[in-house]
């Protein structure tokens, strides 16, 4: 993993930059601690805190992992997520009923809510202590990890509604919600939400509908790395077939090599870069 540039911790609203610096986030909490620890001091901030959770059989996830930076004007929980064929063949099991929703809105995957359930406790504890400047506050995650940071954003928004956060961004999130809970999560999170597919990426077109939704506030990446704020039919359609073709030599596995978390962070980067 490279370095990434400093975060700013006054930035407000939208922005590549911005989502540059969270998909690094994201990216990093793939990381051992000390890499955290150390790229945390890079990028500003003199406080780190690790959450971590181990599951037992027969769960199918092994544990939930995610961080907390906090400086003097951001603070930044990152999860992380998980290999794409364990999500996948997950995902893919409607067997067991969806977990009631933060707030009692809507529904969730049941994945989804354990794996948040797990590292809540320690999570909230660590945001209400470090947040002692009023300072910004944004969930960031990839793949499993994206879910995890929009369900942290909708418990904390319905159910402790003075800690809101400023922003989400998720990179590679699948469905996370039934309609009723994405209808209130977009709602409450208008320009505060951002979730960002790149071209074929297989784990977003998970778990299926129509019980489970995607929220709003798409960015789709096409297959030539430009950010769009919106997917066209006709025209996304295409596109992802020029993504599909573009290793003839292994089409099949677009799907799975758009997911990875390295595809996002190059494809931002270039586009920040190219905008200015």
């Amino acid at each position: 993993m490279t370095s990434s540039p400093r975060v700013d911790q006054q930035a407000t609203g939208y922005s590549l930059r911005q989502a540059v610096c969270m998909v690094r986030a994201a990216e990093l909490a793939y990381q051992g601690e000390q890499t955290i620890e150390a790229a945390a001091r890079e990028w500003g901030f003199d406080r780190v805190r690790h959450h971590h959770t181990a599951f037992r059989p027969p769960f199918p996830l092994q544990d939930t992992q995610a961080y907390t930076l906090g400086g003097r004007d951001m603070i930044i929980t990152a999860f992380r997520g998980t290999e794409p064929a364990e999500l996948r063949d997950w995902l893919s099991d409607a067997t067991t009923p969806p977990w009631p929703g933060p707030g009692g809105r809507g529904h969730v995957h049941y994945g989804f809510a354990e794996a948040l359930e797990s590292v809540w406790p320690q999570v909230l504890t660590t945001l209400k202590e470090f947040r002692d400047n009023d300072q910004a506050l944004y969930f960031t995650g990839h793949s499993l990890g994206g879910a995890l940071a929009m369900l942290a954003g909708a418990r904390l928004h319905f159910e402790d509604p003075k800690l809101t956060a400023d922003g989400v961004y998720t990179f590679g999130q699948p469905r996370t919600c039934d309609p009723g809970l994405a209808k209130e999560f977009n709602s409450a999170f208008t320009d505060r939400m951002y979730r960002f597919v790149n071209n074929n990426d297989i784990v977003p077109q998970l778990p299926p509908e129509p019980v489970f939704r995607h929220v709003s506030a798409l960015r789709y990446i096409d297959s030539r790395g430009a950010v769009h704020n919106t997917m066209p039919l006709i025209g996304g359609l295409l596109d992802r077939g020029r993504g599909l073709t573009a290793d003839l030599l292994a089409p099949a596995s677009d799907g799975v090599r758009d997911h990875f978390i390295a595809a996002y962070v190059t494809a931002l980067e270039k586009a920040a870069e190219q905008r200015g």
